[in-house]
């Protein structure tokens, strides 16, 4: 046997609402408490009023556990016992519920009447408490609220505005037309905060590209030309169509100085321009401007070119050329260095030999480390030129003579002094006199023997200057001390000597048209990104390529990669010497935790 609770609820139009809910406990409860089986809203009945059981001989039983009286076909009882197929009206305040059976299945049909007492006219019982007969009804009240907010948020503002229009600077208190504000001003603006009026020239029109101007006309930078910007856009389509309408309509033009240079995001420097305001120009390009060098791109993850790094022509001079070579080409770059990278970083080698010899007075390990001859600039972003002196002379010494304890060294990256330096020494210093020339030394007896050492003594004095040319020869030839890191041009004629080194350019910098900074990833081994170890040739490029990057950089909105990167990231549209807006400040999160080694050290 299962109770089954059908509510009936009356709409105001008269319709009936029919709801049931079958309980297979043997017990269910009565009372004003939601939790019961029959919940009956009404304060007449009590929050747990009574209780209706199944019996075993099929019949129900209803009692009261309240202390209360319910009524069974017009009759007060305290209990009562009802044959379900005979039926029975039982009434708990201002509700009747109808007992009745549909097979083995007992219906209780609950439904609210006219007021039987006090407690249960015809109204919901929360409402007993409210205010809604002292208040406005619905309509009054909403209309109210809208003149409310007009006048606060609409007329006050208005008012604000036109009053201090025209005052440069206002007085320090609350003003309405802050209201409409989006955000406070960034680091750049934040002197206008005050002065509203200084952007902001007429109500309701946005700010004008004049506007700016007006401040910015001096430090503005080169931009494309409005045109081809436009171009780059590409023409709106689908809803983006409507929206230019109703900007143009109300004088926002494409183009304008805000789409890139947003403000009221927040105090601090202007926030860095989002990938998707990239990738608006930059995706399908070459499709727009057709005459354009550059290369699609639009999500480093997936859709960005290979790397062209600026790759020295020719080294010498101040301003040496470059091509942007793309590193699918696998190019090459000759600085005017000899240098293989395979040798110095041997584990085995006699370079690692040497290092371990001269490792208690240089601080080598068991092997030679990048960061033995490659020292971060002062950021850390880039490195320092290799030096002679500082980072090679340790091990490749240029020195010639020693006079009172002063070792005399040739002057490296001076030719010219080199041989001059060497042609002194010669013509200064006499070859070494023989042991057994004069004196009491052991010798071979006899005279001769004593004017045959004498005399080559003598040859030897009159012909060391002319070792000065062997000498310099020797030098800048295959295993001297120039020849060895250098390529050396060779002498005008036979009899001359006059050689020379030919122009060195170490490159500090390839990607001109990116950024990046060691200092950030100073937790990588300097080989994650540049296979040195087998490299054997100083011709090698030496420059990870984008699948590299990858491992670690994904897309802004790759979140899955390790490092989540937006073109803001390592690109800046004023580029500069300096790192992107969003490289600073991340630099600026570094620099709050501890500092580690640069790999290799």
């Amino acid at each position: 046997m299962t109770f089954i609770v059908r509510q009936i609820a009356v709409t105001a139009d008269g319709r009936e609402i029919i709801r049931a809910n079958p309980f297979a406990d043997p017990q269910i409860g009565v009372g004003r408490n939601a939790e019961n089986a029959i919940h009956l809203p009404d304060l007449a009945v009590n929050p747990e009023h009574a209780v209706i059981r199944r019996l075993d001989d099929g019949q129900i039983e209803i009692e009261s556990i309240s202390g209360q009286k319910f009524s069974i076909d017009g009759r007060d009882k305290m209990s009562a016992t009802v044959e379900p197929a005979k039926g029975a009206e039982l009434g708990f305040g201002g509700h009747v519920i109808t007992v009745s059976q549909d097979s083995e299945d007992v219906i209780l049909t609950v439904k609210r009447v006219e007021a039987l007492s006090d407690s249960a006219e015809d109204r919901e019982e929360g409402a007993l408490y409210t205010l809604k007969g002292l208040l406005p009804g619905k309509r009054i009240s909403a209309w109210s609220f809208v003149g409310l907010a007009l006048a606060a948020f609409l007329i006050w503002p208005i008012y604000t505005w036109a009053t201090y229009r025209g005052v440069e600077e206002r007085p320090d208190q609350f003003h309405a037309d802050t209201m409409w504000s989006s955000g406070a001003l960034s680091d750049a603006h934040h002197s206008l905060e005050g002065d509203c009026q200084a952007c902001h020239v007429d109500a309701f029109v946005t700010v004008t590209d004049k506007t700016c101007l007006n401040c910015h006309e001096d430090d503005a930078h080169d931009h494309a030309k409005p045109d081809r910007l436009l171009t780059a856009m590409g023409d709106p389509e689908g809803l983006e169509r409507v929206s230019a309408a109703f900007a143009a309509a109300f004088n926002k033009p494409r183009g304008r100085c805000v789409e890139c240079h947003t403000e009221h995001e927040g105090e601090g420097a202007m926030q860095p321009t989002a990938q998707k305001f990239c990738a608006d120009c930059h995706d399908g390009l070459d499709e727009r401007l057709i005459d354009t060098k550059l290369e699609n791109a639009s999500d480093f993850g997936i859709a960005h070119p290979q790397f062209r790094p600026a790759i020295l022509l020719k080294p010498g001079g101040k301003a040496p050329p470059r091509k942007r070579i793309s590193l699918d080409d696998k190019p090459t770059e000759y600085n005017g260095l000899k240098f293989p990278h395979d040798v110095h970083l041997s584990k085995t080698g006699g370079v690692a030999q040497m290092g371990r010899r001269l490792s208690s007075k240089f601080g080598f390990g068991p092997s030679m480390v990048c960061a033995d001859c490659h020292t971060p600039d002062a950021d850390g972003v880039r490195f320092k030129p290799v030096d002679m002196k500082e980072d090679c002379s340790m091990c490749h010494s240029l020195a010639f003579d020693e006079i009172g304890g002063t070792v005399r060294t040739l002057r490296h990256g001076e030719p010219a002094m080199v041989r001059a330096d060497l042609r002194a020494y010669y013509r200064s210093t006499g070859p070494t006199r023989p042991i057994n020339l004069g004196g009491m030394k052991r010798r071979r007896p006899g005279d001769n023997n004593e004017v045959r050492v004498a005399s080559d003594y003598a040859r030897a004095v009159q012909f060391r200057p002319s070792r000065a040319n062997l000498a310099i020869s020797e030098v800048f030839s295959r295993g001297g001390a120039c020849f060895d890191c250098h390529g050396v041009t060779p002498p005008t004629s036979r009899s001359a000597v006059d050689y020379g080194i030919k122009p060195v350019t170490q490159t500090d910098r390839y990607m001109h048209k990116g950024w990046f900074s060691h200092d950030a990833h100073n937790d990588e081994d300097c080989t994650s990104c540049h296979n040195a170890e087998s490299s054997n040739d100083a011709r090698d490029l030496l420059l990870p390529g984008i699948k590299t990057c990858r491992e670690c950089h994904g897309g802004e909105f790759q979140t899955t990669s390790d490092v989540p990167s937006s073109c803001a990231m390592c690109h800046d549209y004023h580029a500069d010497d300096g790192a992107p807006w969003l490289s600073k400040e991340l630099r600026k999160d570094k620099q709050k935790k501890p500092d580690k080694n640069i790999a290799g050290q």
